[in-house]
């Protein structure tokens, strides 16, 4: 889940007021094949009309999703989830021919925030669903966070650390690529990482919604991990998010960068209510969160493209052959 919310019970994640908004409006003319690397489309708030939702992600141009899992109760609603979408019948509407389908791919991962509702049990839970399913993409999203008093307590992060290197574990046993959910942690996350045998350089591997700073950017990077790259970056005020990125794309280029919605999370600011609207942070306006889309991947790639002024078409093929290196996946590139 995302870098940016206190949230340590998961009943809070479907219980949200979310806004049932239509995505913004494309920002550009072409449609660009494009990799999700980071969402959470199986949630409630998708229930309600996520058939609609998988057409206009499909429309947006993005091919494929991953749904990234953090609490073992989920898992069975991410693989329902996959079945509706990969079984999605797109030849009873009336859609441009151009319009791909969408598919979507399962990650299970135990994640760190809800770390006093991991068991023993769901770990052995974790493995049998690793021997059962060919399928799983990647482990994820894992890694350590100490954004609040009760997640810095020795005894929990303790707890977070020995969950995160069993993970770890499952992922070289499995030859998998891990999602990193890393918030207030990254010192501890990068010396992990490095003590552990597990090499990003040949498993690949994804910092999700990266929050670091120039050094741990490059940091991560030289140790074999994508950046993944939100809506976030879309707000002219990251500017801590924004020079990371460029710190690292000027040392290694522009191949450690992917991108992701985090959806229902990250909002990218063009498509934020008082944004679009014009209305000032002063303003009066309607305080329930609007959910973010899949549909809304293309502002992410749309403003990459302006921060590094690289050219649409190009930045879209890159960023597609650095998802699959960072999923460790041989999807070629749609012509």
């Amino acid at each position: 889940m995302p870098n940016t919310s206190p949230l340590t019970d998961a009943s809070a994640l479907s219980t949200e007021p979310f806004l049932t908004n239509e995505p913004c409006s494309r920002p550009y003319a072409e449609r660009y094949p494009l990799i999700d690397t980071h969402t959470h489309f199986d949630e409630p708030v998708f229930i309600v009309d996520r058939a609609e939702q998988i057409v206009q992600t499909s429309d947006a141009g993005v091919r494929h999703l991953l749904l990234v899992g953090y609490l073992r109760h989920y898992f069975e609603r991410m693989w329902e989830t996959q079945v509706q979408i990969n079984t999605f019948d797109y030849q009873s509407l009336s859609l441009p021919q151009d319009i791909a389908p969408l598919r979507a791919h399962v990650v299970l991962g135990l994640h760190p925030v809800y770390i006093d509702q991991h068991t023993v049990e769901d770990l052995q839970v974790m493995q049998d669903s690793l021997a059962r399913h060919d399928d799983i993409i990647a482990i994820g999203e894992i890694g350590l966070d100490t954004f609040t008093p009760q997640l810095k307590l020795p005894e929990v992060l303790a707890k977070q650390k020995q969950y995160f290197n069993a993970q770890l574990d499952m992922a070289v046993a499995h030859e998998l690529p891990v999602l990193l959910h890393i918030r207030k942690a990254h010192a501890d996350v990068l010396k992990m990482l490095k003590q552990h045998r597990y090499d990003a350089h040949t498993l690949g591997g994804i910092a999700h919604s990266f929050s670091g700073g120039e050094q741990e950017a490059k940091a991560f990077v030289a140790l074999g991990y994508k950046l993944g790259v939100t809506g976030q970056v879309t707000n002219p005020n990251a500017k801590k998010l924004r020079r990371a990125l460029a710190a690292a794309v000027q040392e290694y280029g522009l191949s450690c960068l992917v991108i992701e919605t985090d959806c229902p999370d990250m909002l990218p600011i063009m498509c934020q209510p008082t944004h679009a609207s014009g209305l000032h942070n002063s303003e009066p306006h309607n305080s329930a969160p609007t959910r973010n889309t899949p549909a809304n991947l293309p502002h992410v790639l749309a403003t990459l493209s302006e921060l590094f002024a690289v050219p649409l078409p190009e930045l879209a093929t890159q960023l597609w052959h650095n998802s699959c290196a960072a999923l460790n996946v041989s999807w070629s590139y749609p012509k």
